[in-house]
This record gives structure tokens, sequence and C-alpha cells, in this order.
């Protein structure tokens, strides 16, 4: 700019006025508009999706795969030789970060709820057999009692980089966590990356920053309105400002006893057997997605008023709830000013 002024002051006015016009020019014509990248793609048993703007042209495809394949190492169930197979199967109990920073959200969680969300309960799911279809079925009173014996995070203890259980029959699975937490970490990585708009989805979970900048305005999500016949449909579209957002519904996974009661595939673990609810989708806002989905797990065994109870002692948290009344009709109730458009 100091050259630029220099140069100027031999010219007349008008010719400064022109030269000072076509330099603005020149230079803003140098600036590229942001790239719009789309990733996509199948991981955690479910789709995801990546959009972000960025002056660079490069794709981070691959770095987000890396990111991905390190989490199921870490803590995928279904991955034999993943920290937390080892763990379930007492064979080794060392972690590693990301394990670490998703045993301590749940502890806290775990804490805040009194137990609701509790990531040992899986071993009641599973004998329980929610599947796709299939009505209750009555396990034996002993068999639960005995496999509660195992259930319950606070026999669970984290010690620098070991995990010690109380119980070796103790079977932990963070389904219930870890997809947001892998939200927040693809999230983490493109702000490493000075990306300052994007959205990241994986199966439902949200987090975003900036807007959307082809639209100019905030990105944009959608609340699914609940069909038991598998039928998809947006009951409202919201925005998101620099947040995340965690849904977690029973009207897909859920089974009936022989008077027509639904029960969803929550397991209460205060008794082991499932939860009767008439909550049909909770959807949570928070400032990071782990916390959002958890907090959405936790509430599907709550219950309206509890629920309602611990968003006034949490005002962070924004929570949308539908569900049905005495009639079976669909009602909803926003808390803590969850976004109505």
């Amino acid at each position: 700019m100091r050259a630029t002024r220099y140069l100027l002051k031999y010219f007349s006015n008008a010719q400064r006025g022109y030269l000072g016009l076509l330099f603005i020019v020149l230079f803003t014509s140098c600036q590229q508009e942001p790239k719009n990248t789309v990733i996509s793609g199948e991981v955690f048993g479910t789709s995801y999706g990546v959009q972000y703007y960025s002056e660079s042209s490069t794709s981070f495809d691959k770095q987000i795969d890396s990111l991905f394949q390190v989490i199921n190492k870490s803590m995928s169930t279904y991955q034999a030789d993943s920290y937390i197979s080892n763990i379930n199967h007492n064979q080794a109990f060392t972690v590693d970060t990301h394990f670490k920073t998703v045993f301590n959200a749940s502890k806290r969680i775990f804490k805040e709820t009194e137990g609701v969300f509790d990531p040992t309960i899986g071993v009641l799911v599973n004998a329980w057999d929610f599947g796709p279809e299939g009505s209750i079925v009555a396990l034996d009173s002993l068999k639960i009692d005995s496999l509660m014996l195992s259930v319950g995070l606070d026999k669970v203890q984290l010690n620098n980089n070991a995990i010690n259980k109380e119980n070796p029959e103790t079977f932990i699975d963070f389904n219930a966590i870890a997809k947001g937490y892998g939200v927040d970490v693809i999230a983490e990585f493109l702000e490493s990356q000075n990306i300052s708009n994007y959205i990241v989805d994986i199966g439902g979970e949200i987090r975003c920053k900036g807007q959307n900048f082809e639209k100019q305005k905030p990105w944009r999500v959608g609340v699914e309105l609940p069909h038991f016949d598998g039928e998809q449909s947006i009951l409202k579209a919201i925005s998101l400002y620099d947040e995340a957002m965690a849904t977690s519904g029973t009207y897909r996974k859920f089974k009936t006893d022989s008077l027509g009661n639904r029960y969803s595939h929550i397991i209460d673990a205060k008794t082991g057997y499932p939860s009767k609810t008439n909550l049909l989708s909770i959807s949570v806002i928070a400032n990071d997605c782990m916390s959002a989905d958890a907090y959405a797990t936790a509430f599907k065994a709550m219950g309206i008023e509890k629920v309602k109870a611990f968003t006034t002692q949490h005002p962070e948290i924004k929570v949308f709830l539908i569900f049905e009344n005495d009639q079976k009709e669909l009602e909803t109730l926003s808390l803590n000013n969850f976004p109505e458009d």
C-alpha cells in the first residue's frame, strides 16, 4: 500500500481515482470465493455427511476417514481388537485419549442424571433381545438380578490410562455417546484447519459453525416427525448457530406387551427392565454433540416431568420433546428456548 500511495502522487486527482479503483478491483479479483466441499459415506453403522467452505482446494476426506478409524479402534464393540472390546473381554485395560474423553464425559452425565445414563446397561439391552420385530419376552427375574450385578458405571474406574472393573462381567458400550463424540472430533479437526463455516452430520447427530456460505444464512436442520411405519418426514426446520444437536427416538425400536403397551429399547438402569414411555422423540441442543447425544438418550428413560426438572437446573441445554398424550395424540414441548423455526 505504501508503494501505491507513492505512485499516486504523480497523477492528477482523476487519474488517482482511476488507479485507486483499478487497484481495488485487482485486489478483490485475487481473492477466491470459499470452495464448497461435501464429503459423505458410511461409518458407525450409519451414514455421515460433512460440508464446509474453505479458501483452500484441499479435501480432507482421507484425514476424516483416518479419524473415524481411530475412534473405531478405541470404542467399537464390533471391532474385536478395539480398546473397548479388550476391556469387555478382560484381555487388556489400557485405553487411548479418545476413550478417556468419552469415559470422563459419561461419568459426569451418569452423576448428573443420577445413574439414568449408564454405558454399562448394554448387557440388559442384549438380554431383552431388542431387534426390529418381536414382543416382550419375560426373562427370568433371577437372570435379570444376576445381570444387574455387573451394571453400574460407578463400578468402573479410570486410573491414568487404565480401566479397572470391580466386576469382570461388566460390559461397557458407548453407543449412546460415541456417535456424538465422533461429530465433535471431525468438527474440531475442521476448526484446526481454520475452517469457520461447516456442518457435520453422523446419523442425525449434528454440529455446525458459521453459516451456509452460499446462501448467506444459518445452517438449517430438521426435526423428524415420528412414524411407527418407517416413513420419514420433517416436523419442522430450525436454525443452528455454532451449536450441536442430537435426536433420540423410541418410535423405531420398541416392543409391545400383551396389553399393547409400547416399551422402548431403553432399559431402566435401576431395574433392568424396559422403560414404558410416551416420549417418542427427544432433540437436545448443547455446545458439543457428545453431551447432546448422551442427554437425548438419558431423557428417553426419565420421562417428561423429570426432564422438565432437569432442564430447569441446566438452562444451557435446549430440549424439544414429541410425545403421545392420553388420547394417543401427538404433542410437543419446547424447553429452555429451543428454536421455534
